[in-house]
């Protein structure tokens, strides 16, 4: 059964967001972006990513920032639109990106390098987060990295005026608590003052 967050992020909803998003694919936002995964991989060194998937890839931003660090990128975006407005994006020619949703990815045990999220699993309702996390471990072979808001304690947040949509906490330790088997490389802030992110935490994880 698709919970109402993933219908919520597949109806028009989403593809407005997505319009929005392709606003911010500029020079300026786009070095942001370079900086913030310079920052971030700088500790996944040993080995080097060669491979990397973003659940929730939206109209691929992250990709093409990634572009500059890994060769090969995958995307699991799952609003049809936004989908396809990634797949037909020059700049990402060559990407493998596909409509789905974190619960289900479709590929095998170990078989991404780095495996990440940015501004997801906030819109994952509490019920459901495990599955998604235990799917990004699943996947991925060396990396797993986290970038989301932040709270002390699981927190609801209303989401453009609705409830049920935004979920703030500790993601990093419900990494830790869910996957005891990762250890944290690095960890930071992104201040939207001078990245790119509006003031995310991001977490770097190794597996194995």
């Amino acid at each position: 059964m698709v919970s109402k967050q993933v219908e919520f992020w597949r109806s028009e909803f989403g593809e407005a967001y997505a319009q929005r998003n392709n606003n911010r694919i500029t020079g300026e936002g786009q070095a942001a972006l370079l900086r913030d995964w310079g920052k971030i991989l700088a500790h996944a060194a040993s080995p080097r990513p060669e491979s990397a998937l973003e659940v929730g890839c939206n109209i691929g931003r992250n990709l093409l920032a990634l572009k500059h660090f890994v060769a090969t990128l995958h995307g699991i975006e799952p609003n049809r639109f936004t989908c396809k407005t990634a797949q037909q994006n020059e700049a990402l020619k060559g990407a493998i990106i596909q409509e789905g949703e974190g619960s289900s990815l479709p590929y095998a045990d170990n078989s991404i390098d780095l495996v990440f999220t940015s501004g997801v699993l906030i819109h994952i309702a509490p019920e459901n987060l495990g599955a998604v996390v235990d799917e990004i471990v699943r996947v991925a072979r060396h990396y797993v990295v986290c970038i989301e808001y932040f709270a002390h304690e699981p927190t609801e947040v209303e989401y453009h005026g609705q409830a049920g949509y935004l979920f703030k906490r500790d993601f990093g330790q419900f990494y830790l608590e869910r996957h005891p088997g990762l250890r944290v490389l690095d960890y930071g802030f992104l201040w939207q003052v001078l990245d790119s992110a509006d003031n995310a935490n991001w977490w770097l994880f190794a597996k194995g």
